[in-house]
């Protein structure tokens, strides 16, 4: 996939991976479901969701490694920063050909790349954030968040 599709799909995910309402249960129940998305992946991670910039939801099951944390704050401080994912402020920032740095951003403070995703509120915008650190590849961290995100808005709507 090129920058300009990867773009592309940044921008239709967000699009659709819409909440109607987000409460601290809903933080629960959506990070015991990114766990049990896990273990069908190649390596254990850690999962920390946010609203209204308190840490609502975090775990880091047997496995996952202490440098984890650093880069879910980063992925955080991107999502929070940018309200769009982090692999989208990637996209967005190859697209520019710039860098963090280019924009004056620390890179030990900000990520780009994927596993930060914005919760996104119908009718209010980004409220928080979901994100995943761990895998081999940041587009794993990625796609877990996405595949976790659909399966919790199916269930919580009833669509099959």
């Amino acid at each position: 996939m090129n920058n300009q599709e990867l773009l592309k799909s940044c921008i239709k995910e967000e699009t659709e991976l819409v909440f109607d309402c987000f409460s601290r249960e809903d933080a629960f129940e959506l990070g015991c479901l990114l766990y049990e998305n896990s273990k069908r992946y190649p390596a254990p991670c850690c999962f920390e969701i946010t609203v209204n910039g308190l840490v609502v939801f975090r775990y880091f099951p047997q496995g996952s490694i202490p440098d984890s944390e650093l880069w879910l704050k980063r992925k955080r401080n991107s999502v929070n920063l940018m309200h769009m994912s982090s692999l989208h402020f990637m996209a967005w920032l190859t697209g520019l050909c710039e860098t963090l740095e280019d924009r004056k951003l620390d890179p030990k403070e900000y990520a780009a790349g994927g596993g930060g995703f914005p919760i996104i509120l119908r009718g209010t915008g980004v409220i928080g954030s979901i994100c995943v650190s761990g895998m081999p590849d940041h587009m794993l961290d990625h796609q877990l968040i996405l595949e976790s995100v659909a399966g919790f808005l199916k269930r919580k709507t009833g669509v099959k």
